[in-house]
């Protein structure tokens, strides 16, 4: 019996309905298809079927793509490839077919399910902000293995076809349509006798079925005229030199930001050249042999593995807490309390930012102003859902209204003293039930709930800057913060779009302790004479996103200083390295990064390529080290670093601090850049390849890399470590235990 996919007629239109039941998605597993094929040849063999409609009854979700379990479960790339010829042929059977195809697009339409819209001879989409169409294969270090590299550049030219492909970038349906990727659009519908989302899909079946009608009747033609542009970028494309032009121009640019050490981008072009310059044959053959090749490298293995992470991370595995969140308030209008009221008045809840001056809170109100007028520029909003959305917020310097407030987070500064007087005085003005997180990046919540009456309501809720780009949050609970505190924390941080760790308590909790012992070793490697120029360039060489000097002007000089002082204090001479008066004398001279304009470089108003700072180097020559040449070679100045973070981060998981590596994984990458990286590539004269994720190693965070790497050869290297600076590098327990056992894996 069919499970996943069924049909009814409407006069001479077969309503071919999708829904897979086991899950929240539709997905083209291997039932979903083999219903599917039983389909469409029942359809085919009935002469009263004149054209069909497919649609999903799923709110929110077309299909999302293919079964990543499928693709995990296959032991070879001959395994792999065959699934794909399997999905070529289906789809090109679609392409053939002798009746009219209609794709009804609500929700997300991605990966598989993009290519099996595009193998439909017509496509209609609801203008829904949840409905997207993308081809994401490459952030999971795979291609579009279902024909997506053949018929995207017939459909969309090669510039566009291969911005969609290299960075895997969501297009709104408004979007689609100018491209050429849907044909016609329909309005998504308000509330009535029924909700807002079944109405919809109703409206849109209707649609379709009246826009399948007049295909088969030739009332509706699918062929649209070109314009004057278009037909010039055909005639130009139709030259093999601007072709071979624009093939070295994207290999050139993607070179450039993985290194060629990240295989899904290229194998994207070499498929797509083989199509257009070959012929369809041979095109299809190199996608589905690239997409077999590319499933069993390590890069895939560890990108899907993050994939898979990051899903667990968007879950809330406390239950439902015993009240929603719906009045929050936020002491401090700086930069990361105004980030945390723009993200939270951007999903509609009443939010109160109080500061102690009128001008932090007039800078706060205008910064959380920026960021919605910003998405209204871009249209991704209209001013009018901005004025909506800013309408949330309410901008004061006392304490009214809170007594309404079901949480109050403090953004206030890094004094424990001053986190105390806050705690105090909200305690005072708000209802038994509220609870009080802290953001703070590296002071134990347990000191800061030693002043609360209710330490079961106190919980830390450290969010990363700027808070509206940064995905990763941290929750940090105590012994003694219940877990409907912790459900409550983890539904609204869910609301707000975060991706959530939930860790220990302790100095520095797990992102900021990872941070630091590094930090420290990028401050001796600065001392002992490599400079911020060739430190950035090894460590972005490795798979960082930003070099660590320019990473210490980003958090802040005096930030670096002060976490360095205070953990250093926490975990002794374990967490030493270079001298914390570097950082300290920087400050004194006003070097406290890119918010000052100098920090380890000078930050022009314009210059891109940012200069040395000549202050910050006289000041490193006054504590010169001298550097012990059988550790400083490029590759040693890259493990060093790497291996203190990744040391830490494992005694993190064998304290207790972090429950388990997926979540160590995840807040790496998402919080702290740990490899792989997004970076940006843009084509001159064609649109932006934003976003295209580029690991420039085999790995997905430190747990992974160990996996990846090997423990057994880490150690190895952190013993000759040890032997020139001491317990700085000497290997915690878990990853000792890891080496000797070489079939002991973080990950399964």
């Amino acid at each position: 019996a069919r499970t996943h996919v069924n049909y009814e007629l409407k006069d001479d239109v077969a309503v071919i309905r999708i829904n897979d039941p086991t899950a929240k998605v539709n997905t083209l597993s291997k039932q979903m298809q083999a219903d599917m094929m039983e389909v469409l040849n029942e359809i085919w063999g009935n002469s009263a079927v004149k054209s069909a409609v497919f649609i999903s009854t799923k709110p929110g979700c077309f299909i999302a793509g293919a079964d990543i379990n499928m693709i995990k479960a296959c032991k070879s790339s001959e395994e792999v490839t065959t699934l794909s010829q399997e999905g070529q042929k289906m789809f090109e059977k679609m392409e053939k077919s002798p009746i009219p195809f209609v794709a009804a697009i609500n929700g997300s339409c991605l990966g598989g399910g993009l290519e099996f819209a595009i193998s439909c001879q017509y496509r209609v989409a609801t203008k829904s902000k949840k409905t997207v169409l993308a081809t994401p294969e490459v952030m999971l270090g795979l291609l579009p293995g279902a024909g997506g590299t053949q018929r995207l550049p017939k459909m969309l030219g090669l510039p566009t076809a291969f911005d969609m492909m290299l960075t895997g970038r969501n297009i709104r349906a408004d979007k689609a349509k100018k491209l050429g990727l849907v044909h016609h659009l329909v309005d998504p519908l308000g509330p009535g006798l029924k909700d807002p989302e079944q109405r919809t899909i109703e409206y849109l079946e209707e649609v379709a079925v009246g826009l399948a009608k007049g295909l088969a009747n030739k009332k509706v033609t699918v062929e649209k005229k070109q314009g004057l542009m278009q037909k010039v970028q055909n005639a130009v494309l139709g030259i093999p030199f601007v072709r071979k032009q624009i093939y070295n121009t994207v290999t050139k640019k993607v070179m450039k930001q993985t290194k060629g050490l990240y295989p899904a981008p290229l194998k994207i072009i070499e498929s797509v050249q083989a199509g257009v310059e070959k012929g369809s044959a041979e095109g299809y053959q190199a996608e589905s042999q690239n997409f077999g090749k590319l499933a069993m490298t390590s890069e895939s293995r560890a990108l899907i593995g993050l994939y898979q992470g990051q899903v667990a991370c968007k879950k809330n595995n406390f239950g439902q807490p015993e009240r929603v969140v719906k009045n929050l308030a936020i002491l401090g209008a700086g930069l990361m309390g105004a980030g945390i009221a723009q993200v939270t008045v951007d999903k509609g809840v009443a939010t109160i930012l109080k500061d102690t001056t009128t001008e932090g809170l007039a800078r706060g109100q205008e910064q959380v102003y920026k960021g919605l007028n910003d998405k209204a520029k871009k249209r991704s909003i209209t001013t009018f859902e901005r004025d909506a959305t800013l309408s949330y917020l309410t901008g004061q310097l006392d304490y009214s209204g809170f007594q309404k407030a079901d949480m109050v987070i403090e953004a206030v500064f890094e004094d424990l003293s001053i986190k105390h007087k806050v705690l105090k005085e909200v305690e005072a003005v708000t209802s038994p039930h509220c609870i009080f997180a802290s953001n703070t990046s590296a002071l134990p919540i347990k000191d800061i709930a030693a002043a609360s009456k209710r330490p079961e309501k106190v919980i830390g809720m450290h969010y990363f800057s700027p808070v509206d780009k940064m995905q990763l949050l941290e929750i940090i609970t105590t012994d003694k913060t219940s877990k409907d505190t912790t459900a409550s924390a983890v539904a609204l941080g869910l609301k707000q779009g975060k991706v959530i760790i939930v860790v220990g308590d302790g100095p520095g909790f797990y992102t900021t302790r990872c941070l630091a012992p590094t930090l420290a070793e990028a401050i001796r490697l600065l001392q002992e004479g490599v400079g911020p120029k060739k430190l950035d360039s090894l460590t972005t060489g490795f798979g960082f996103p930003v070099g660590v000097s320019a990473l210490i002007d980003e958090v802040g000089v005096d930030v670096a200083a002060h976490v360095a002082e205070d953990l250093g204090k926490a975990f002794g001479s374990r967490f030493g390295g270079g001298n914390v008066e570097v950082l300290k004398t920087m400050v004194q001279k006003g070097f406290k990064g890119r918010k000052s304009g100098k920090g380890c470089y000078v930050y022009g108003a314009k210059k891109k390529d940012k200069q040395v700072n000549s202050g910050a180097e006289e000041i490193l020559k006054a504590f010169k080290l001298s550097a012990p040449p059988a550790v400083s070679g490029d590759e040693d100045v890259q493990y060093r670093l790497v291996s203190r973070f990744v040391n830490e981060a494992v005694l993190c998981l064998q304290e207790g601090v972090l429950p388990d590596p997926v979540q160590g994984d995840i807040g790496a990458v998402f919080g702290l850049g740990f490899p792989p990286c997004l970076g940006v590539i843009t084509i001159p004269g064609y649109s932006s390849f934003s976003h295209l994720l580029s690991s420039n190693i085999r790995t997905a965070g430190p747990f992974r890399f160990v996996d990846s790497f090997g423990a057994d050869k880490l150690v190895q290297k952190m013993k000759r470590y040890e032997d020139a600076y001491g317990n700085q590098f000497t290997p915690c327990q878990l990853l000792l235990d890891y080496a000797k056992d070489s079939s002991k894996k973080f990950h399964k």
